[in-house]
């Protein structure tokens, strides 16, 4: 589609969530969660994060209603070009990337579920933790709790962020 915008003159509307991409990114490279939080700082590792910041983001545009439904959209795309991107970079060949892509979004689209239950049910996060960040490398109890609080300290900075310090890629410190 982007090719399609670039020859017709249309701006590619994803372009204006790259910036928020690319913050939720360097929030989920933040040394702290592999050195204090204990997160394998492994290529899963990583993508546990992004794939748990980029839920939370997502779950904030969720409640903004119709507003933040195209920048959410648009906000999955550049995960999804990403995730494609970083695949092919490490050698996954053009036949099977989509089926690897395609998991990818299973596993982000767990993290949303796993993220919205739990604070509808008015629960921590370690649960969710356990499973979508340390699933194949079980944490100290201590590395758990540091996680599961600064992942719901992020929640809860981004439930004061407005949509327009969202999309402008200015994330709250969690």
């Amino acid at each position: 589609m982007s090719f399609l915008h670039r020859i017709f003159g249309r701006p590619d509307s994803r372009r204006a969530l790259e910036p928020l991409y690319r913050a939720v990114v360097t929030a989920a490279r933040d040394p702290a969660w592999y050195r204090e939080g204990g997160v394998p700082d492994t290529v899963d590792g990583r993508f546990n994060l992004v794939a748990a910041v980029t839920a939370l983001v997502l779950l904030r545009m969720e409640a903004e209603g119709n507003a933040g439904k195209e920048p959410s959209v648009l906000l999955t795309e550049s995960f999804i070009d990403d995730m494609d991107a970083s695949l092919r970079q490490i050698g996954i060949g053009d036949y099977v990337v989509g089926k690897h892509v395609g998991r990818l979004m299973g596993a982000l689209g767990g993290r949303l579920h796993a993220f919205r239950s739990a604070r509808a049910a008015g629960q921590g996060f370690e649960t969710a933790v356990r499973r979508n960040v340390f699933h194949d490398s079980p944490p100290s109890e201590p590395a758990l709790g540091w996680t599961a609080a600064r992942l719901e300290a992020l929640a809860t900075a981004l439930d004061g962020a407005s949509l327009a310090d969202l999309t402008a890629a200015r994330l709250p410190a969690p």
